[in-house]
């Protein structure tokens, strides 16, 4: 960390990440600010645009109650003495602020900077300027100009043209004096008033000044899928994406057992797999499909048959380990196939059990996915019913 300038006082930035972003979120089956573009989760480059910034010295991110494992992950590797232990949101975005301008109570700022995790591209230029207008303001926010023409509608139709001289998009960061801000948000508390949109509206209502510090539209606010997809080509330079598609093959004799485990869907049969672990020969070549997207061995490297540890483990520990190394990599898995063959036991009546457990197991969409069922018309170990044969495909986008 860059050491503070001794004649000024310290900046804090209160990061706002409590929400469930399910609708931008629902291709990577995870909130909208913990998805990746360009290889890095939506929450790791907005931290990093402040943590990297010499004028804060503080930031603290409120995070929704369960997203602690998410909010690891994500930033995994990334370590600043800037950087405070997170804090739980509410169940609304003022009462997420709220809790990070309590936590940073001790520390007592001379600024705070309120930003939305799901604005990674704001500017350091535009940092500066909000903290600069304090010396005007009691706050000030990233605004916009609004430059198309408003239609007021009534009824499905056009009622009247709003003149659109004098009009701003509200952004974030909006940035205060931290006492006046603080004392703001108790305020509201007190009066029961907990339907504020953004921290401009609770200063306005205070009675504080807040200035507009003019920014650019390249600080967007992902919150829908078309703006996740933007916002990965954007950080991804623009480039077309790096798609990549991995096969694998398995195989499985049988045993004694009354059920194989396929897609991790218990089947009945009149007998078991001989197998080291449960022997679901599906997603065994599912794993080896996502490992061959980053050119990572195969399944064997990474769980050997010889170490006793994985002796009867369900074979979903394998293929979210394949997930994983993956994900790690910038890679985004968005269709898994998979064909059974075997003369028995019938898959059909199985198929859709399993395709929606490995739907869930990647975190995509259960149109994703597909798995199959044939013979092999009599021939070979599974025509004798011997065995089961499954082969599978994976298709994995990773941002360049």
């Amino acid at each position: 960390m860059q050491k503070q300038d001794q004649n000024r006082k310290a900046n804090a930035a209160v990061i706002v990440a409590g929400g469930s972003g399910v609708r931008a979120g629902l291709a990577q089956g995870r909130p909208k600010q913990y998805c990746s573009i360009g290889g890095q989760a939506v929450l790791r480059r907005t931290i990093r645009a402040f943590i990297e910034h010499p004028r804060i010295d503080h930031v603290i991110v409120a995070l929704r109650v369960g997203d602690e494992a998410l909010y690891e992950e994500a930033l995994a590797g990334l370590s600043s003495p800037k950087l405070l232990k997170p804090v739980p949101g509410g169940a609304t975005r003022q009462l997420s602020v709220a809790a990070g301008l309590e936590a940073l109570s001790a520390l007592s700022p001379d600024a705070v900077l309120i930003h939305d995790a799901a604005r990674p591209f704001i500017s350091a230029d535009c940092i500066a300027g909000t903290i600069a207008a304090l010396e005007v303001f009691d706050g000030a926010i990233a605004a916009a100009p609004v430059t198309d023409t408003l239609k007021r509608g009534e009824g499905g139709a056009i009622a009247g043209t709003v003149s659109r001289e004098g009009l701003w998009r509200a952004q974030t960061p909006q940035t205060f004096h931290y006492r006046k801000i603080l004392d703001a948000h108790r305020a509201a508390v007190e009066a029961g008033r907990t339907d504020f949109t953004d921290d401009a509206v609770i200063a306005e209502w205070a009675g504080l000044s807040v200035g507009l510090v003019e920014n650019t539209s390249e600080n967007m606010k992902i919150t829908t899928a078309g703006d996740l997809a933007m916002a990965d080509m954007i950080a991804g330079g623009g480039c077309m994406p790096d798609v990549r598609c991995g096969s694998g093959f398995d195989v499985h004799a049988f045993g004694e057992g009354d059920h194989v485990t396929l897609c991790g869907i218990e089947v009945p049969h009149t007998h078991g797999f001989l197998a080291h672990s449960d022997g679901d020969a599906a997603l065994h070549a599912l794993t080896d499909a996502l490992l061959g997207t980053i050119g990572a061995g195969d399944i064997g490297d990474h769980f050997p048959p010889t170490d006793p540890q994985w002796r009867g483990v369900e074979s979903g520990v394998f293929l979210k380990h394949a997930l994983k190394l993956v994900t790690e990599r910038g890679g985004r898995v968005t269709n898994a196939g998979v064909t059974i063959v075997c003369e028995r036991p019938k898959i059909g009546p199985h198929r859709e059990a399993m395709r929606l457990k490995v739907a869930e197991t990647l975190g995509i969409e259960p149109e994703r996915v597909s798995v199959m069922a044939t013979t092999s018309e009599g021939l070979g170990f599974t025509g004798r019913k011997e065995g089961i044969a499954a082969t599978a495909t994976a298709t994995v986008v990773f941002s360049r």
